[in-house]
């Protein structure tokens, strides 16, 4: 597993600090943080803090941990939150896994913790370990949360969830079982021995539950544990309740907003392994600098510099600050030498007024190409700083020494060739396939890290009170949008020509040809080669390579490929096709893919350029459809695949009386849930039904409901769920006219659906509907509520929680065939 070999600076980089997001300014402390970091620098002592996904750890406790008592603190989420839905747009499964990483790094930037991952993918609801065990690769994530408890070197790991059936979930019994099991492999070298050239066995002192109070799920007693972490912080203005709240509500695509809480708040914890505390959670651990063999001695510098520090004159600190950085560069090699290292050097930093950046001019480079690069720079403190050089990307030496005059702006721009061998910026758990459940990581050594690591770094070589310091920044891209103001993006590393298509899946009912249209995007200038489709059998393309030419960086230039199946056939099938552009003697295969939200960073990817090539037994009776957008569901663009005519609904055409017009209507996933005119288009809804209309409700979680009147005749929504997706389906009436028109629904229909069967089914159903499924679990007994079906009126009322927001993107062939017979009525 660990087999390649680093320098040692890069290797104390990534053992001794968390990676930052790349798409934010220079940290800038004021006086009050300066204050409060001097006061960290003070104590050594970590907690990490280990959970399954994002939004299961406690912001409360970290930030009291991190800057009340001001540990190392960091969370480790086993997984990046994949397989959840998605409230502020459509992004689904590693996409929404991209948006939840840089939520929670938003997160900890407000909360002070630092954030880290293993390699297990969330793949959805999973109702016990058993199951999560069979789709994660067990001894390598195992071995993720070995490295992690090694590189990170916790005093005390707390776990959010016990390793039992409290914990709700299969993932979070599986967090718990596996913080116990690497509480004691980490401290085994037999254990995971491979990892031992880059880090050292470590013994944890103790391993806690952090017992809750959710809702009916009461695990809090008297008798355990517990700390008040209710405190104001005078240096931040802020209770730690309302830094949770801030913390918590960065997790938008959950809708997790949350109030700020304000005053005493309790946390309790029982031991699991290690001796239980009794006053404070490091008992028994020192967390002075007398911890470290020669360190008292800088114990008491620190202290001095805290008693002395002057909130209106942080520069008069820098010469406390370099006699105690020049003690610590004495001391032997060892964890807390190497972080309170970095630690003092941010100090001096921050009180010596420095500020300094690195940038690109463009948004995107291309490895081999040249680009501009600028660094600034400023010294806005009275103490003397040399700037000694700064080397640039295969530019060593792009500027040479200098004083920093006060308050003196400088700026140093330069021409360079991005390194041919610079990677393109692909998250590093994305760069390659790999099974359900468990990312392939090419580079051991990026394991546990929220990012990749910057590819293009500035190198600033500072000389402060005749001390020599090295500040590294990555190049990032700086605009300022004339509305929003400076904004920061990540630079992006792409390759020469990305080329996009338009649609993900192709579906054929027939033999019938489709047009492909190609989108080649020039990232260069002079950029000429060719193009052509990698076809699976069974499919033939009209065009072979085609030629292209774009002259400037930014043109596109469209070509049209016509792609049909080599012989009509009723077999439902799924298969893949791949667009290969050949440029400068090499064959790409990337598009791009961008994720913009305005809370979180940029995101930009580089997923294969490829699409689905599904082939389905499909037949419909209807063409005009009304559609009800859900949250982040992409129903609609998948029903014009297969050739609707599907128009978004909203207030003028609901409300005014121009729904007859549309052979059915279909109501978006947790529109209910999320759309608070739901309540009052309900009335609406239920007359175009009556008078003879369809009306087909895709699934909403029980709480919160803007109405709890959802169809024609009463039920209620439940947490039952079928996760797995290979569940085996009962129809329970097969007469039924659904299972009949206009297409024959057999058993084959649920084969080769995704991460689910369905989720939040019916419960206390009328008698007036019809329940058309059973399906269970394994050990479990039959559900029969996950599609009712009622005739109400002269028109057909559906609701339904099967999956169908993820099958039919992914193109599976039976669900379009079921979803169109819902929506479908003779008349």
């Amino acid at each position: 597993m660990f087999l390649k070999i680093r320098t040692a600076l890069a290797l104390l980089i990534a053992l001794t600090a968390g990676v930052p997001s790349m798409a934010q300014p220079s940290p800038v402390w004021n006086a009050a943080d300066i204050k409060l970091q001097l006061k960290k620098l003070d104590t050594l002592g970590s907690v990490l803090y280990l959970a399954a996904h994002p939004d299961d750890e406690n912001t409360r406790l970290l930030a009291y941990l991190a800057k009340e008592k001001l540990y190392r603190t960091g969370y480790l989420s086993l997984t990046r939150g994949d397989g959840g839905q998605n409230l502020v747009g459509n992004e689904q499964s590693e996409l929404l896994g991209l948006i939840r990483t840089q939520e929670l790094l938003a997160a900890r930037r407000t909360d002070g913790a630092e954030q880290f991952f293993t390699r297990a993918q969330d793949f959805g609801f999973s109702k016990n370990p058993a199951e999560t065990f069979t789709i994660w690769d067990r001894k390598k994530i195992l071995g993720d949360v070995v490295w992690m408890i090694r590189k990170f070197r916790p005093d005390v790991i707390i776990c959010r969830f016990p390793a039992d059936s409290r914990a709700g979930h299969g993932h979070h019994t599986a967090s718990a079982m596996l913080a116990a099991e690497a509480f004691a492999a980490a401290a085994d070298p037999k254990q995971y021995p491979e990892q031992l050239q880059y880090v050292k066995p470590w013994k944890t002192t103790r391993l806690l539950w952090n017992t809750f109070n959710f809702g009916s799920a009461n695990t809090i007693s008297d008798d355990q544990f517990k700390i008040d972490v209710g405190a104001y912080n005078y240096l931040l203005g802020k209770g730690y309740g309302e830094i949770a709240a801030e913390s918590r509500s960065q997790h938008k695509s959950q809708g997790f907003g949350v109030p700020a809480g304000r005053g005493s708040s309790m946390e309790y914890f029982m031991t699991i392994k290690g001796d239980a505390p009794r006053q404070q959670l490091l008992d028994g651990v020192n967390t002075s600098w007398s911890r470290i063999t020669g360190g008292e001695a800088i114990g008491t510098m620190v202290d001095k510099a805290i008693r002395d520090y002057n909130m209106e004159d942080p520069a008069a600190s820098v010469p406390a600050l370099l006699s105690i950085r020049k003690a610590i560069q004495a001391l032997p090699e060892g964890y807390w030498r190497n972080l309170k290292l970095k630690e003092t050097e941010q100090l001096i930093y921050a009180c010596a007024g420095l500020w300094a950046e690195a940038y690109s001019t463009t948004p995107t480079v291309v490895p081999g190409y040249n680009m501009e690069a600028t660094v600034q720079l400023i010294n806005r403190g009275h103490f003397p700083v040399q700037l000694r050089k700064v080397d640039l990307p295969g530019k060593p030496d792009a500027a040479g020494a200098r004083e920093l005059s006060y308050n003196k702006f400088n700026s140093i721009s330069q021409s360079l060739t991005v390194p041919a061998d610079t990677k393109i910026s692909q998250p590093y758990w994305l760069a390659e396939a790999h099974p359900l459940g468990t990312y392939a990581i090419p580079d051991p050594l990026q394991v546990g890290n929220p990012e990749n690591t910057p590819p293009l770094t500035a190198r600033i070589y500072l000389q402060i009170g005749g001390q020599e310091f090295l500040i590294e920044r990555p190049l990032q891209y700086k605009y300022t949008d004339p509305v929003k103001g400076e904004l920061y993006e990540p630079l992006v590393i792409t390759p020469p020509v990305v080329a996009n298509l338009n649609n993900q899946v192709y579906i054929f009912t027939n033999n019938q040809p489709q047009t492909v249209p190609v989108k080649l995007a020039a990232s260069a200038d002079g950029v000429t080669g060719n193009v052509r489709l990698r076809l699976p059998a069974g499919f033939a393309v009209k065009e072979g390579n085609q030629a292209f030419r774009m002259e400037k960086k930014g043109d596109e230039q469209e070509l049209r490929f016509t792609i049909h199946p080599v012989a009509a056939t009723a077999a439902n099938h799924v298969d893949t096709f791949t667009v290969v552009v050949s440029c400068n003697g090499k064959e790409y295969t990337q598009s791009i893919r961008h994720i913009r939200y305005d809370h979180i960073p940029l995101i930009t990817l580089f997923p294969e350029a490829s699409a689905r090539l599904v082939t389905v037994d499909l037949k419909h009776n209807g063409n005009k459809l009304g559609y009800i957008p859900g949250a982040g569901d992409m129903v609609a663009a998948s029903l014009r695949q297969v050739g609707y005519d599907v128009t978004e609904l909203g207030e003028k055409e609901i409300m005014g009386n121009q729904l007859s017009q549309y052979d059915a209507v279909i109501v978006g996933v947790r529109a209910y849930n999320t759309n608070p005119r739901m309540k009052y288009w309900q009335s609406q809804l239920m007359d175009y039904v009556h008078k003879g209309g369809t009306l087909l409700v895709q699934y909403n979680v029980n709480n919160p409901l803007v109405t709890t009147n959802l169809g024609p005749f009463p039920f209620s929504l439940s947490r039952d769920r079928v996760t797995d997706e290979n569940a085996a389906v009962t129809f329970l009436r097969p007469d039924n006219a659904v299972m009949h028109y206009p297409n024959e629904i057999t058993s084959a229909d649920f084969s080769g659906w995704v991460q689910e069967r369905g989720l939040y089914f019916p419960a206390n159903i009328d008698k007036a509907y019809e329940k058309l499924f059973a399906m269970n679990d394994k050990g479990e007994s039959p559900m029969e509520g996950s599609t009712i079906v009622a005739q109400y009126g002269k028109g057909r009322y559906v609701y339904t929680g099967l999956a169908f927001f993820r099958e039919l993107p992914a193109g599976v062939p039976g669900a379009y065939r079921l979803f169109v017979n819902l929506i479908s009525a003779k008349h």
